[in-house]
C-alpha cells in the first residue's frame, strides 16, 4: 500500500474533522464512498464533540477496521493494539488530554495524531 498520510491530514486542512480525515482517506478499505462516510463520522471529531472522548482519529480509524474486517474479534484486537501503540507514543488517547486542555501542555497536534493513527491503521491494513 503506498502510504495515505499526508492525505489524511490534507484533509483535515479542507474541513474534515480529525475522524472523518482518517475514515474518509481510507473508505476505500471500508467499501463505502467518501460522502457516506463523511456523514457516518460528523460527530466522532474532537472527542466526540466535546473533547472528552477518544482522539477522532482513533474513531475514524476503528470504523474502517470495523468495516474493513467485517469480524468484531478481529476489530476489537486490530483497534486495541493501534489505541495501545498511540497511547506509547503520545501518553493518552483522549482529545482534551492531548490537546492539553486543562493543563496548557499539548501532547500532540490534530496532524499529528492524525499521522499517527493513519500510521498504525495503516500497518494493520496491510497485515
Amino acid at each position: 500500500m503506498e502510504s495515505r498520510i499526508e492525505e489524511a491530514v490534507k484533509k483535515k486542512h479542507c474541513g474534515f474533522n480529525c475522524a472523518q480525515a482518517i475514515a474518509c482517506t481510507y473508505c476505500d478499505y471500508a467499501g463505502i464512498d467518501e460522502d457516506t462516510m463523511k456523514l457516518a463520522t460528523q460527530a466522532f471529531g474532537g472527542g466526540m464533540g466535546t473533547m472528552e472522548g477518544n482522539c477522532g482519529a482513533i474513531s475514524g480509524a476503528g470504523v474502517v477496521l470495523g468495516m474493513a474486517n467485517k469480524d468484531q474479534r478481529k476489530t476489537v484486537g486490530d483497534i486495541r493494539s493501534i489505541m495501545m501503540e498511540f497511547k506509547k507514543r503520545n501518553q493518552s488517547v483522549t482529545c482534551k488530554e492531548l490537546k492539553g486542555i486543562e493543563t496548557g501542555q499539548m501532547l500532540r497536534s490534530c496532524d499529528d495524531c492524525i499521522r499517527d493513527a493513519a500510521e498504525f491503521l495503516e500497518r494493520v491494513l496491510e497485515e
